[in-house]
């Protein structure tokens, strides 16, 4: 990377800091930390004040594929001493006044910064999102990653084909997470891979995993708005096998005959 980029980069890092710091809430930090069962630390914005955060910082600039990466990069970093408030919540996880694990509000924008900056990233940075998305261990990074992130970007770039069949089959039920909702925006507007959702949610479908389960059903939900009697006919005959969270999500947005019928066959 060339050293104005990477000045770019950390300028505009420290700027987004600094605003999330001064729109932080130490009530809303811990509340959130709580709820996330989070180790990392928290500032306490709420998801649309940090979007406006990004917004303002990325307002007028055009930057470069690599400084795109490289702000994410540093927004996910752990922050320096220096940059810790009072207003965020103390690090729990190991945490020293020296060594300070990252900040969730951090890494919220770094995900945004890489949705906003959508046009500029492919395939080729397909190993960069999975550090991130093994990173998140929380849904509420992980499906702005897979869903607003991935999504689109395997639509237009087939060299996301074999990295989604990869992450199908993954260890971390997260990846696996992040390969369902990989289809969900494409599906929701009537587009995308069905069958392939299809296959890998077949696969799943048996899982005790909470957010598996949850992912199944939210997909063919939203794939029900544009194509109802597709999931209608795909959920029918696995109605018998699929968790009460997934018919319960599937079922939402199909006619009450359709409905009732995949509830009978349970």
């Amino acid at each position: 990377m060339k050293p104005d980029s990477a000045t770019t980069a950390a300028t505009l890092a420290e700027v987004v800091d600094r605003q999330l710091r001064e729109r932080g809430s130490a009530a809303r930090a811990e509340k959130e930390k709580a709820y996330l069962k989070s180790g990392l630390i928290h500032y306490g914005v709420s998801v649309p004040e940090t979007r406006a955060v990004v917004r303002s910082a990325l307002r007028g600039k055009d930057l470069s594929h690599d400084e795109v990466l490289e702000l994410a990069r540093l927004l996910c970093a752990a922050p320096t001493p220096s940059v810790s408030s009072a207003r965020s919540t103390e690090p729990t996880d190991g945490g020293s006044a020296g060594h300070l694990p990252p900040v969730h509000e951090r890494r919220a924008a770094a995900t945004m910064v890489l949705i906003q900056s959508e046009d500029r990233l492919g395939a080729s940075d397909a190993d960069f999102v999975e550090g991130l998305l093994r990173e998140a261990k929380t849904w509420a990074l992980v499906d702005p990653l897979a869903g607003d992130l991935v999504g689109p970007l395997s639509e237009k770039d087939a060299g996301f084909d074999p990295v989604l069949e990869r992450w199908a089959i993954d260890e971390d039920f997260w990846i696996r997470r992040s390969a369902l909702l990989a289809h969900l925006v494409p599906l929701r507007k009537g587009r995308g891979d069905f069958e392939r959702f299809s296959r890998f949610a077949d696969t799943m479908l048996e899982e005790k995993e909470f957010f598996i389960r949850k992912a199944i059903g939210w997909v063919l939900r939203d794939t029900s708005r544009k194509r109802p009697d597709v999931v209608f006919e795909w959920i029918l005959p696995r109605a018998h096998r699929a968790s009460g969270v997934t018919i319960r999500e599937a079922v939402k947005r199909l006619s009450s005959e359709q409905r009732e019928a995949v509830l009978d066959a349970r």
